[in-house]
């Protein structure tokens, strides 16, 4: 009863509060003029906004970050994922999202001045165009992160990862880092039109190098990176739990 009364009154504050802090900080980013600087403060504003509606945030392992270039891959559970790994990643990361944010009003305008990069996995032959052109900036030295999922449902659990970021692992010959999430499904996913309250865990385990430069090491790579944040993202397999629906 305390907790539906509490969230009552804190989902419509807290979206209010949310939407009055990142709607300057949009311009802000968008006005500023370095790519650099543009990043620094997108992490602080989101680390501002979550402050403002008393989420707190514990980023853990962020010492398992390669040195050099690398591919960030976690979880997907919500609408903030993206701002919480901003928040949570050094600047050196270029996020891949999907196009259709791009047409966001605002949103798409800060997402392109903060460096994202934009895939359409709609269709096939552009989709590979630019897992070639990533697979370049890569080995040119950029970081990545992405949501290997691609999306996210409003039910519970880890889907399928797409095999793009794999490829682009092997073929740049880069390590990838298992990331997981918590408590953003809470916060603002799962359907959810307003956030409610929830303390949000960003942890990063050791870096996992691939083991060929074949189809066979990109599905090695892909099991191994998924196994692991499976471990830490806190939720069921999907797919385990496809299959056994299937059994049944």
């Amino acid at each position: 009863m305390f907790s539906r009364l509490f969230n009552f009154f804190y989902a419509p504050l807290a979206a209010l509060v949310f939407v009055a802090v990142v709607l300057p900080f949009c311009v802000i980013i968008i006005i500023t003029p370095t790519l650099t600087l543009r990043r620094i403060i997108g992490r602080f504003c989101v680390r501002f906004c979550l402050l403002c509606i008393g989420v707190p945030m514990r980023v853990r392992g962020m010492e398992n970050l390669p040195a050099g270039h690398c591919i960030a891959v976690a979880n997907h559970a919500s609408y903030m994922d993206g701002l919480i790994l901003t928040a949570a990643l050094p600047t050196r990361f270029t996020f891949v999202v999907q196009d259709g944010a791009a047409s966001w009003p605002v949103v798409g305008p800060t997402l392109r001045r903060m460096g994202v990069t934009f895939v359409n996995r709609s269709n096939p032959r552009e989709g590979a165009l630019q897992t070639r052109a990533l697979i370049r900036r890569v080995q040119d030295g950029d970081s990545l992160a992405i949501f290997a999922e691609g999306t996210f449902k409003e039910e519970p659990g880890l889907m399928a990862f797409k095999n793009g970021t794999f490829m682009i692992a092997v073929r740049a010959g880069v390590p990838v880092v298992p990331m997981a999430i918590r408590g953003s499904r809470r916060l603002w996913g799962s359907g959810n039109k307003l956030p409610r309250w929830s303390h949000i865990e960003v942890e990063a385990s050791a870096a996992i190098s691939p083991t060929g430069t074949d189809k066979a090491a990109e599905t090695n790579l892909s099991n191994a990176v998924r196994a692991q944040v499976l471990a830490m993202c806190g939720e069921h397999d999907r797919l385990q739990s496809s299959s056994n629906d299937e059994d049944a």
